[in-house]
């Protein structure tokens, strides 16, 4: 199965956060299981990320497949924005993770499961 990464997971891994590579390290030993990102989780990471760090960070994110954005996943993203963004603070970046979950058939490990309450996106507090 995918198993998409959210921003805050990997940015808090690039921090040096502990728990964060413990996270991650477990999930790569799971044979059933890839692991992903979103594009614009990626985006995320690599916008602010400091020119020494670029080689150390690129080299990180090589870990992970990265899924494109399609207009399926936009046009759900949209519906998804709509409905949970005034009540849940879902944003941009949060719905377009959501619609490439359900429309790839992944689940998502994030620390901010306040942003997907979608009954039909899996989506798991990581540590």
């Amino acid at each position: 199965m995918r198993v998409y990464i959210d921003s805050d997971v990997l940015i808090w891994h690039l921090r040096g956060e502990t728990k964060a590579k413990r996270f991650l390290k477990k999930l790569s030993q799971n044979e059933n299981d890839t692991l992903w990102t979103g594009a614009l989780q990626r985006g995320e990471v690599t916008f602010f990320m400091k020119p020494e760090a670029e080689r150390d960070t690129l080299e990180f994110l090589s870990r992970f497949s990265t899924a494109p954005v399609t207009r399926e996943i936009i046009d759900r993203a949209g519906e998804i924005s709509r409905q949970w963004s005034p009540s849940h603070g879902t944003d941009f970046n949060d719905a377009i993770l959501a619609a490439t979950a359900l429309v790839t058939g992944g689940r998502i490990f994030t620390l901010n499961t306040k942003h997907y309450p979608m009954k039909e996106v899996k989506a798991e507090k990581a540590w």
